[in-house]
């Protein structure tokens, strides 16, 4: 599967475009539609269309790392996956509450619980976080 228009809107609603690299709440350096990186770099300016572009080769990553689950959803539910993956990371999805829920029951009452459980950056609750899982959640749910 591929990200939807409605999945990619999404994630830039949180991601917000920032044409020069700047440091997340997390501390970590980030450049365009939340790209990160060795490539990313004090100072770095970037325009629009190269974050699209970095967008559209993150999203790759991510969109990989939810098909490789070969889970049974639908274009919502594997939209609001990329969107989780795309700002918390590869490693952190597969070894997640979140998939193992989804891989025993993907209609399940616990995953918008397990959606919450990751609103955290540097230790913190962020409130940025929050409704982004919410929004998730939220679209993950929508038939």
């Amino acid at each position: 599967m591929k990200t939807s228009n409605k999945g990619i809107a999404l994630i830039k609603s949180f991601e917000n475009f920032e044409a020069k690299a700047y440091k997340c709440p997390a501390g970590v350096l980030t450049i365009g539609y939340g790209h990160t990186g060795v490539d990313v770099k004090v100072g770095q300016v970037i325009t629009e269309q190269r974050a699209c572009e970095l967008l559209s080769i993150d999203l790759s990553t991510a969109e990989r790392t939810v098909n490789n689950q070969n889970l049974k959803i639908n274009q919502n539910q594997f939209d609001a996956l990329v969107s989780f993956v795309y700002n918390c990371g590869a490693g952190n999805f597969q070894k997640s509450t979140l998939l193992k829920i989804i891989k025993v029951n993907p209609n399940s009452i616990n995953i918008t619980k397990a959606f919450l459980k990751w609103n955290k950056g540097g230790g913190k609750i962020l409130n940025g976080l929050t409704r982004r899982r919410k929004e998730e959640a939220n679209l993950y749910f929508t038939l």
